[in-house]
């Protein structure tokens, strides 16, 4: 199977060395699923990445490939305003299996029409960008990697490697992928399941219009924080301040307290030894249960699983190169 990975000047250099080192490490793994790694650019030659490393890149051409993934990075958006890239996307997914991209590689896939009407993610930091220019694609912000048809779509950086772990396990089963997770020393499931959760990371950054906001609410997240509170403090209507709240964070101000909460109880559950129950009556939860039900939906696994997680650092102990027997693993952890 081929897989080509695109990229262009200024792109992030994770965003195709991830992707392309699963790839390898799957070679290795399996004599039945050998790829063919190609690195693909408008112009052939020394293509330099955000970071000032370069990488030898061939031609765009009707190369025969199984798989296109699009890097992403800063100079996503030229590569979603190049003919001959855009063209080249249009055109392989008529002949290719199937496409992905990393990060704002969803630009140049939004660009060639790809992800109209389809459900589509990229780096957090980006997903209000790709809603307003592409309105006709179903951004989710919050998830590491979504499918929808042959096309894949993933988060910001290491998620390219989620990504290309998921396309292993689709062409040669989960047991190898979990295998080159391994190998690699990285989560095959994420502790967090399938969400690119960060409690309101764009409307926490200095200077934001809530910043301060939600700093004074992390300090009281035991006590009741009912939206007409919040509006009180930040001066404004209550009204007015769930409206300008959702416009400039994309959340409600109810769900934006959950995550807050859901921040803080995560951080203790995983780093102390406290009774559930305390840290639930700690962070505002009051009820376990209730706290239980908000780690499902945001990590897809209840409190005391992430606790056994942390503790055994299952995928901390893999050696960069395992020793084997007879083909079996030896003296290497499971990943999670």
């Amino acid at each position: 199977m081929v897989v080509g990975v695109l990229v262009y000047p200024g792109f992030q250099l994770l965003d195709a060395a991830g992707p392309l080192t699963v790839f390898e490490e799957t070679a290795r793994e399996t004599a039945g699923a050998s790829y063919q790694l190609r690195v693909l650019a408008a112009h052939a030659g020394q293509i330099r990445s955000s970071a000032g490393i370069n990488l030898a890149a061939d031609r765009l051409s009707k190369v025969d490939l199984d798989t296109l993934i699009v890097a992403g990075g800063w100079g996503s958006v030229e590569a979603s305003e190049s003919k001959k890239i855009v063209s080249f996307v249009r055109a392989a997914a008529r002949r290719v299996r199937r496409i992905a991209s990393v990060c704002s590689g969803a630009f140049v896939l939004a660009a060639a029409g790809l992800l109209d009407g389809r459900r589509a993610t990229t780096h957090w930091g980006r997903a209000t960008e790709l809603a307003q220019k592409y309105p006709r694609v179903k951004v989710e912000a919050d998830r590491i990697f979504i499918r929808d048809g042959p096309i894949w779509t993933s988060a910001g950086v290491t998620a390219g490697i989620d990504l290309a772990l998921a396309l292993v396990a689709e062409d040669v089963g989960e047991e190898t992928a979990r295998r080159v997770a391994q190998q690699m020393v990285v989560y095959y499931r994420r502790p967090g399941g399938q969400s690119q959760f960060s409690a309101l990371i764009r409307a926490d950054r200095p200077g934001s219009r809530f910043s301060s906001l939600l700093g004074w609410a992390r300090e009281r997240l035991a006590e009741d924080l009912p939206v007409e509170r919040l509006a009180e403090r930040a001066a404004m209507s209550p009204r007015h301040f769930a409206r300008t709240f959702v416009m400039e964070t994309g959340t409600t101000p109810a769900k934006a307290i959950e995550h807050l909460r859901l921040e803080a109880a995560r951080e203790q559950v995983e780093n102390s030894a406290g009774l559930i129950e305390v840290i639930a009556e700690r962070t505002g939860f009051r009820d376990p249960e209730r706290m239980r039900r908000a780690f499902l939906r945001a990590f897809g696994q209840p409190p005391q699983a992430l606790r056994r997680i942390s503790r055994t650092g299952r995928v901390a102990n893999a050696p960069c190169s395992p020793p084997r027997d007879g083909g079996r693993w030896v003296g290497a952890s499971r990943p999670a």
